[in-house]
């Protein structure tokens, strides 16, 4: 059984610590090799890169190994995660490399090997009693705790989804921990869209302001992961799971999920109305970290009910289809990602065919450019 310990929230570091932690964060130029063995055992794919398991030749400890290919996406990476690793619930970045592998210029990162597998797998495979919903007020609490650690320092994830969920061991007191920064963003609290960089003459609504929508982003998550916790399968998807049907795709945009029974009738209504608040359509109404954080049910989760739930059964009947569920929640994600690092072009370069008969026609009025 999981053990039910209350977890304490990390505290930022102050700016001073910050600044002194980023002066330390430089990556290595000296070889990998002197200090790590590297073994061919690939421990998963993350997404810009591979992960290998290495040993330290100090301590005999194991690590997994990231290789990156040396870039500016690789870089902003490395950077977020660095500043993420403080946090108890976060997979933490023991060293980086600038060094050639496979005769390519790359980053290496050295990370905490985590031994205990991913959240829904160690769920399915357990053999002591029925998941419960105060265990699964814990997860979410654990989780939480890492996504508030990254809101609060200005870090969207934006890939917030079971398999990057991963356990340290596969003891009970095991720590459950966020990896894969690979889409995370930094975000601010000013719009990032007024910098000098951008010239906003045509967005989405709900990409005006971005820092609130990369974070609702992460929010949406939480609302599936919890869901899923609850009851072995996933919101918007029909036959409980069972099928991706082709009207999926429209109920993720407009919001249309149940809590069907028999996996749902004895779930609380608190954790409903939880799920209801991350899973809110519209970005800007859907809750914030720190809402969520002070939600009783997170809260207090040691005072949660230990109502058995269905999920393990469900985990198990649904396992065929679990990597289409994956993919699909990947193609969500990446439907909510807004790129903003995309440079806008100013309406005087730019040649887009209606702005050009706009401007031929304010010419013709003796206008000159039409501007908007």
């Amino acid at each position: 059984m999981y053990t039910m310990k209350p977890i304490p929230v990390q505290q930022l570091p102050t700016q001073q610590q910050q600044q002194q932690t980023a002066m330390q964060r430089q990556p290595k130029t000296t070889l990998i090799t002197d200090d790590y063995e590297i073994s061919n055992t690939v421990l998963g794919l993350g997404i810009n890169g591979k992960v290998v398991q290495c040993m330290s030749k100090k301590t005999g400890q194991k690590h997994a190994l990231k290789v990156l290919h040396d870039n500016a996406k690789a870089r902003r990476e490395v950077e977020l995660h660095w500043r993420a690793s403080g946090c108890r619930n976060i997979v933490n970045i023991i060293d980086v490399y600038e060094n050639s592998y496979s005769g390519n210029r790359c980053l290496l990162v050295v990370m905490e090997c985590m031994e205990g597998g991913e959240l829904f797998q160690r769920i399915q495979e357990r053999q002591d009693g029925p998941f419960t919903e105060r265990e699964a007020a814990q997860v979410m609490h654990e989780i939480c705790v890492a996504v508030k650690y990254l809101h609060d320092s200005n870090i969207a994830h934006r890939d917030l989804k079971p398999e990057n969920l991963l356990y340290t061991s596969p003891h009970p007191n095991a720590i459950l921990k966020l990896t894969d920064f690979g889409f995370s963003k930094e975000t601010f609290i000013k719009d990032t869209l007024q910098t000098p960089c951008y010239t906003p003459y045509y967005v989405a609504p709900e990409v005006l302001g971005p820092e609130k929508y990369d974070k609702s982003c992460d929010i949406w998550s939480l609302g599936v992961i919890m869901y899923i916790l609850l009851c072995g399968f996933p919101p918007f998807y029909s036959n409980h799971g069972l099928a991706i049907s082709p009207g999926m795709k429209a109920r993720i945009r407009t919001g249309q999920y149940d809590f069907p029974n028999p996996e749902w009738k004895n779930v609380s209504q608190a954790a409903k109305d939880l799920i209801k608040g991350m899973l809110n359509v519209e970005p800007e109404k859907r809750l914030t970290i720190e809402q969520v954080m002070m939600n009783p049910w997170i809260r207090r989760y040691t005072e949660v009910p230990q109502t058995p739930l269905h999920t393990g059964r469900m985990l198990k009947e649904g396992e065929e289809i679990w990597p289409e569920v994956q993919e699909e929640m990947t193609r969500s994600l990446a439907n909510m990602r807004v790129d903003y690092e995309m440079h806008i072009k100013n309406l005087d370069s730019s040649n887009n065919a209606l702005l050009n008969k706009r401007r031929k026609r304010g010419e013709e009025k003796g206008g000159g450019t039409t501007k908007s």
